[in-house]
C-alpha cells in the first residue's frame, strides 16, 4: 500500500538483541485472525477488516513482566501489520509492527508472530493496524495489570474495570478515502460518526439501538480505561453529573486529580476512576457519556459531531422514559482548556515509580511540525491550496518512502537509500506561528540522524501556521518521554527552558503539539533498535534499518 506523503517520523536504531526472557512473568498466547466481516452502522452495511470477527478487536490482558506472543494470520486482500502502540519493545523492535519499518507487511494467506515482554509499564495501551488506514477498524485494548501482589497506587479498589474505546466510522471504505486524498493532494474526507466501543449511539441517525451502555451499581468504584483509537480527532469526554479522577496516562501513573472533562488525542490512553453516584434529586435518569472533537481546523475539515453512550443504573429504564442528563463540553476549538488540562498532568514521581527525566541534555533538536505543499505532478489536477498537494513536513522535509527497506539496507550494505543529514533545526528560520511565508513548498528526502546509545535527548516540537495552526498528536515508538514544557507562540530558547518541569513531568508515548505553540520532550535513547516518531492523525509508514553501534533518528512527517 502507498503511504501518505510527508508525515512525521522519528526512528532510532542500534544493536538488536535477543528477546529478553522474564524470570517471573507468565507467557500469554493470542491468535489474531484478520478477516472481513459485514458490520452495519448508521443503516449502512459494509465489509470491514476485523480481528477474529470482532469490532473493536479482542482485548489483550497481561501483567507487567509478562511475555506476550501473538500470531497474526492475514485472511484479507490487503497487506496488514499490527502495532502494539506504547509498548516499549525493549530489545524486541522486530515486533513493533510498522510495515516496511520493523517488518515486511503480512501478505494475504501469510502469518507473523509478534513476541515481546511488558517491561516497566502498567495501565492501558492499544493495538492497531499499521498499514495505511486499516486501523480505522483494526484496533483493540491492551490491559496491563500490575505484577501479581502489587496493588494500584491509589486508595480505592475498583469494583470493575471497563475499556472505553473511541473510534471513527466511515460509511465508505477508508482505504478508498485515503487513496483519493493521495491522488488529488486534497485533505481526506471526514468520518460519518464517532463511536464508543464500536457504537455511534442515539445522537446519530438510525443508531439508537447501537448504543454502548455502561451498567453500574450505586456506591461502587469503576476504573474506565479510555483509549482514543480515532483516526483523526482529539476528543473531549465527559459523563453527566459525575466527576472523574485521572490516575494513569499512556501506561504510566500520574498524581491523581479530579476533572469533569478529559481530553485525549489519537493514540493516547487514560485510566480514570468513576464513583457511581446517582443524583439525589433525580436517581432515575439517563446519564449520557459524550465525546466530541477538539479541533482548530477550518469547519468542514473535521467531523464535528458528538458520540453518546449511556451510564445506566440498576434497575434499567427505557432511555426515552427517563430524564435525560447531558454533560457540558468545551467548545470545539477551546485551546485554553486543552492547554490547562495538559498542564495538570504530573508523574507520580515516588520511590516506587520515579520520574527519571534527563536533567542534562547531550543532543537537542528543534523540529517544526506542520503542513506545506508540493507541486501538482504533470498531467494531473490537484485539489490542494492553489492547485498544489497538501504535504506535511518536519523542518520542511517530507519523508520519501524508499523502495528498499532501511532494515534490509543495513544488513545488505546497500548504499544510496538514505542520507544522514536530517537538519537538527530549520535551515531557514521564520516566524513559525505568525504570517505564513510566501513559499509553502517543502523538500523531500529519506534522511536520518544518528544518536549514540543512551544519549539524553531533548526535542522541541514547534507547531507552525503555514497553512493554518493545528494541534498535531505525535507518537514515539519504543520509548516513553517526559513532557517538560509547553507554551504558545514561538519557542524561546533563551527564556523557556527556565520554566521546564524537571521534577515530575508527565510521562507519555504520545503528545499533542499545541495549536500555534510548542512542546518540549526529553528521554534517554536507551532502547536499541529502530523506532520512529509519527503523527497520529495521518500515519507515515517509512522503512528503516538497524545499525550495530548507534541509534538512528529518522524523521518523516
Amino acid at each position: 500500500m502507498e503511504a501518505p506523503p510527508g508525515l512525521a517520523l522519528l526512528l532510532f536504531f542500534g544493536t538488536l538483541l535477543v528477546l529478553p526472557q522474564s524470570s517471573h512473568g507468565a507467557t500469554r498466547y493470542y491468535t489474531f485472525n484478520v478477516t472481513m466481516q459485514n458490520v452495519t452502522r448508521l443503516c449502512t452495511t459494509r465489509a470491514i477488516p476485523t480481528v477474529n470477527g470482532k469490532f473493536p478487536g479482542p482485548k489483550i490482558v497481561t501483567r507487567e513482566g509478562d511475555r506476550v506472543i501473538v500470531k497474526v494470520v492475514n485472511n484479507v486482500k490487503d497487506n496488514v501489520t499490527i502495532h502494539w502502540h506504547g509498548v516499549r519493545q525493549l530489545r524486541t523492535g522486530w515486533s513493533d509492527g510498522p510495515a516496511y519499518v520493523t517488518q515486511c507487511p503480512i501478505r494475504t494467506g501469510q502469518s507473523f508472530v509478534y513476541n515481546f515482554t511488558i517491561t516497566g509499564q502498567r495501565g492501558t495501551l492499544l493495538w492497531h493496524a499499521h498499514v495505511s488506514w486499516m486501523r480505522a477498524t483494526l484496533y483493540g485494548p491492551i490491559v496491563i495489570l500490575p505484577k501479581r501482589g502489587v496493588p494500584y497506587p491509589f486508595p480505592v479498589k475498583p469494583y470493575k474495570e471497563v475499556p472505553i474505546i473511541f473510534g471513527e466510522w466511515f460509511n465508505v471504505d477508508p482505504e478508498a478515502i485515503i487513496a483519493q486524498a493521495l491522488k488529488t493532494g486534497a485533505g481526506p474526507n471526514i468520518s460519518d460518526a464517532f463511536t464508543i466501543n464500536g457504537l455511534p449511539g442515539p445522537l446519530y441517525n438510525c443508531s439508537s439501538k447501537d448504543t454502548f451502555k455502561l451498567k453500574v451499581q450505586p456506591g461502587k468504584w469503576y476504573l474506565l480505561r479510555l483509549i482514543n483509537a480515532a483516526l483523526n480527532e482529539e476528543l473531549f469526554f465527559s459523563i453527566a453529573n459525575h466527576t472523574l479522577t485521572v490516575v494513569d496516562v499512556d501506561a504510566a501513573y500520574v498524581k491523581p486529580f479530579h476533572t469533569d472533562i478529559v481530553l485525549i488525542t489519537p493514540g493516547q490512553t487514560s485510566n480514570v476512576l468513576l464513583r457511581a453516584e446517582p443524583d439525589a434529586g433525580c436517581p432515575a435518569a439517563t446519564h449520557l457519556m459524550l465525546a466530541r472533537p477538539y479541533s482548530t481546523g477550518q469547519p468542514g475539515t473535521f467531523d464535528n459531531t458528538t458520540v453518546a453512550a449511556v451510564l445506566e443504573y440498576a434497575p434499567p429504564g427505557h432511555i426515552k422514559s427517563l430524564p435525560l442528563l447531558r454533560p457540558p463540553l468545551p467548545g470545539l476549538n477551546d485551546t485554553a482548556f486543552a492547554a490547562n488540562y495538559s498542564a495538570r498532568l504530573r508523574s507520580l514521581a515516588t520511590p516506587e515509580y520515579p520520574a527519571n527525566v534527563p536533567r542534562a541534555v547531550d543532543r537537542s533538536f528543534f523540529f517544526t511540525v506542520g503542513l506545506g505543499t508540493n507541486p501538482c505532478p504533470a498531467n494531473r489536477t490537484c485539489q490542494g491550496p492553489n492547485g498544489s498537494m497538501f504535504t506535511a513536513s518536519m523542518n520542511n522535509v517530507s519523508f520519501d518512502m524508499p523502495t528498499t527497506a532501511l532494515l534490509q539496507t543495513h544488513y545488505g550494505n546497500i548504499a544510496g537509500v538514505y542520507t544522514a543529514d536530517f537538519p537538527a533545526a530549520p535551515l531557514e528560520p521564520f516566524n513559525y506561528t505568525g504570517a505564513p511565508p510566501n513559499n509553502t513548498h517543502v523538500s523531500n528526502g529519506t534522511k536520518v540522524v544518528a544518536l549514540q546509545y543512551n544519549t539524553s535527548v531533548e526535542v522541541v516540537l514547534q507547531g507552525t501556521s503555514i497553512l493554518g495552526a493545528e494541534s498535531h498528536p505525535l507518537h514515539l515508538h519504543g520509548f516513553d518521554f517526559f513532557v517538560v514544557g509547553q507554551g504558545f507562540g514561538n519557542y524561546d530558547s533563551s527564556k523557556d527552558p527556565a520554566k521546564f518541569n524537571l521534577v515530575d513531568p508527565v510521562q507519555r508515548n504520545t503528545v499533542g503539539v499545541p495549536a500555534g505553540g510548542w512542546v518540549a520532550i526529553r528521554f534517554f535513547a536507551d532502547n536499541p533498535g529502530e523506532q520512529r516518531m509519527n503523527c497520529c492523525i495521518l500515519l507515515c509508514v517509512p522503512p528503516l534499518q538497524v545499525l550495530d553501534d548507534k541509534l538512528l533518528l529518522n524523521l518523516c512527517y
